[in-house]
């Protein structure tokens, strides 16, 4: 969320931030402003009204009660009381206002991200080369069912389109992909969490998926809807706390299934693990102070790419126009994957600077080792990494003439030492 006083103080930088990433007609300064202005005139009058209704409490605390005096006060005191309580209920209708208005603006993209959406990104950089076939490819799709790797006509039948079962070998070696994941993670010095699947709504607020992202999630009973992303449950293991700064950074990683409608998002051959409501990922996430979390994001970038790399894949890193980047995110570098069948990249990691975004709607600060005044954490984010686009890209990129794959060297250990699917 966007601190008020920002906008007070550095209008002009806000509004323009802002129009990076929406049009004039999806938001207005002027009335976040004018709300915040009555609601400061009416807190005054409610401050005011309130000492002198105490004034009241005092004098008739000196009258006996019997006397004229003493009713006319008690008489005095009931019309105060009712303008005291109208008052503080028009401050929760405009404090309420304020808030509504405030949580559906976007963060302020960083000075160097560019205006636009997806046909303003960069890219800034290319890893290897595209993989060169001197045989008809096939996709991961007739592969998968080559090898019996993958069920997608019993995955359907049990729980409708866009879901996947991985079998054999192929939930082996998903299951490697992850392990791999986790190894890095613990010898780079992230602690591990394995966090709730579910989530209440005020961490899925915390963490910006509401209210903008209602329709994307599946909420279930009792007020809880399933994660999609463990960027929600990270996010909030601070909420309402207090840090020193010297115990920043805070660096965590979580392994979890995600969950997501993303309704009428799905191409016509985005078809197989591309793109689906479930899938596995390892996240990454940091607390750090303000002069720490530009260093954080780049070490985020450097760990996704450690791990593509490590898998021998072509990829590239895509710098995000403002309109691209998630709501939350200041700066969100992409990692993407050739997906050799379908000639295109895809995302296999995001990481994000969220800045202070998240911490202000969680309630997570710190203490300044100089002394200060509490100050909002940094958090950021990356994943680290979801595994369904890497298995189209590993089993595309690795098969072989006579149609078996290759398992990339880092994971097989993690298979039992199989290095074919054959």
């Amino acid at each position: 969320m966007i601190d008020i006083r920002r906008i007070l103080d550095s209008r002009e930088e806000v509004e323009k931030g802002l129009l990076k990433r929406l049009s004039k007609e999806d938001f207005s300064l002027d009335e976040i402003v004018s709300i915040y202005e009555e609601k400061k005139k009416v807190q005054l009058d409610f401050d005011t009204k309130r000492a002198q209704q105490n004034q009241y409490n005092d004098k008739m605390a000196k009258e006996d009660k019997g006397s004229e005096n003493f009713k006319k006060l008690l008489e005095d005191l009931k019309t105060k009381a009712k303008e005291v309580k109208e008052l503080e209920e028009k401050l929760r209708e405009l404090e309420s206002k304020l808030q509504s208005k405030l949580e559906v603006l976007p963060n302020i993209p960083d000075e160097d991200v560019v205006a636009g959406g997806k046909e303003a990104n960069e890219v800034v950089k290319m890893v290897g080369e595209k993989p060169v076939f001197d045989f008809e490819i096939k996709d991961h799709v007739e592969l998968g069912k080559k090898h019996d790797i993958f069920d997608f006509e019993r995955a359907t039948k049990i729980s409708g389109n866009n879901f996947s079962m991985y079998k054999g070998l192929g939930a082996r070696l998903e299951w490697a992909l992850i392990n791999y994941f986790i190894s890095k993670h613990l010898e780079a010095g992230y602690e591990m969490i394995i966090p709730p699947n579910l989530v209440t709504r005020d961490s899925a607020y915390a963490a910006g998926q509401l209210p903008k992202f209602e329709e994307d999630v599946y909420w279930i009973q009792d007020g809880l809807c399933l994660v999609p992303t463990a960027e929600t449950v990270l996010t909030n293991l601070y909420k309402d706390e207090i840090l020193d700064e010297k115990d920043l950074p805070r660096k965590f990683f979580a392994y979890t299934p995600c969950y997501r409608r993303e309704a009428g998002s799905y191409r016509a051959n985005e078809k197989g693990l591309i793109r689906m409501h479930q899938f596995n990922k390892v996240e990454m996430y940091q607390f750090t102070s303000e002069e720490q979390s530009p260093k954080a994001f780049e070490e985020l970038v450097s760990r996704a790419e450690e791990l593509v790399a490590g898998l021998g894949l072509h990829y590239r890193l895509v710098k995000l126009a403002a309109g691209d980047c998630s709501a939350g995110a200041a700066r969100t570098v992409d990692v993407e994957i050739y997906l050799p069948s379908i000639d295109q990249y895809y995302e296999v990691s995001s990481v994000s600077n969220v800045r202070e975004y998240q911490s202000r709607r969680g309630n997570m600060r710190y203490k300044p080792s100089d002394g200060g005044k509490l100050k909002y954490m940094h958090t950021l984010n990356g994943s680290g990494l979801a595994t369904s686009r890497l298995m189209v890209g590993i089993i595309e990129s690795y098969q072989q003439k006579d149609g078996s794959i290759l398992i990339p060297e880092v994971l097989r250990p993690f298979m039992g030492g199989v290095d074919k699917i054959s």
